[in-house]
């Protein structure tokens, strides 16, 4: 029920509203990352501490449109060299309860989070992005979807139990190639269906490789809930969990994704 509300409203938010207002793109992927950022400092009980936290929630919704406007050195320079300084004056204000170990935390996933998802963006940037922006997604949500029926018929031989103990080796084949064969049916939908010029191996290798790195953060993150003793990061989407339980894959996903359209561009007009 959570995707057949939230897909058409993506899809609206994307193809309809962004367009018209190409602001709302940095809006939604500076929400995502802002929420993201909390659940995985305050959630994981990592650092619960309110201004920190605060100020980390902040850097991760500005990185979103530093990107979006054109991602200059000077103001990425200014914004990290606050965000670091005032972090190290509530560490020293804190008589030494807050660690090196939390600080450096708190900025790895306040940096890194944002800046991933914010492949998204760049990937709006380019030609014929109404049809590469789904990559990403059609990926790894694929990838997930598969993983888990193949898990669910044919799983037999545990794939990380202490990390996450209902993953199979079964399901991860299953979601590999699940999201290969629907990555390449992708292509041909875009070939027959909308006259676009496709290069079938290079959408195979997005959707191999895609599965792969999707199903690595998937685990990543489960690693991070194990660590702190959760099963969730959040409760935004019944049945799903939090951001990070939705969009761990695409965190990872996203900019792989970005990188091979650079390097090994698949679909043109």
């Amino acid at each position: 029920m959570v995707a057949v509300v939230c897909i058409p409203l993506l899809g609206l938010a994307v193809y309809w509203v962004s367009p018209s207002y190409p602001v709302i793109m940095p809006v939604l992927v500076a929400g995502l990352s802002m929420i993201a950022v909390h659940e995985a400092l305050w959630s994981t009980g990592f650092l619960k501490h309110a201004r920190i936290s605060c100020y980390s929630i902040i850097m991760a919704g500005l990185i979103p449109f530093w990107v979006y406007y054109d991602g200059k050195q000077l103001p990425a320079m200014a914004g990290m060299f606050l965000y670091v300084f005032i972090l190290f004056c509530e560490a020293i204000g804190s008589q030494k309860r807050i660690t090196l170990e939390k600080l450096g935390g708190a900025v790895f996933l306040t940096l890194v989070i944002p800046y991933f998802l914010s492949s998204i963006l760049r990937i709006r940037m380019m030609g014929y992005w109404q049809a590469l922006i789904v990559l990403p997604f059609e990926i790894a949500f694929l990838s997930d979807a598969f993983a888990l029926f193949a898990g669910m018929a044919f799983g037999k031989h545990k794939l990380a139990p202490q990390l996450s103990p209902k993953k199979t080796v079964e399901g991860a084949i299953g979601g590999f190639a699940g999201a290969v064969v629907c990555t390449v049916i992708f292509g041909v939908v875009l070939q027959l269906g909308f006259s676009m010029e496709v290069n079938y191996f290079y959408l195979a290798l997005y959707g191999a490789l895609g599965s792969v790195v999707s199903q690595i953060g998937d685990l990543s993150f489960s690693y991070i809930k194990r660590e702190y003793g959760i099963k969730d990061f959040g409760n935004i989407f019944p049945g799903h969990g939090g951001v990070l339980d939705r969009f761990d894959s695409v965190i990872f996903c996203a900019p792989l994704v970005e990188l091979l359209l650079c390097l090994l561009p698949a679909i043109g007009g």
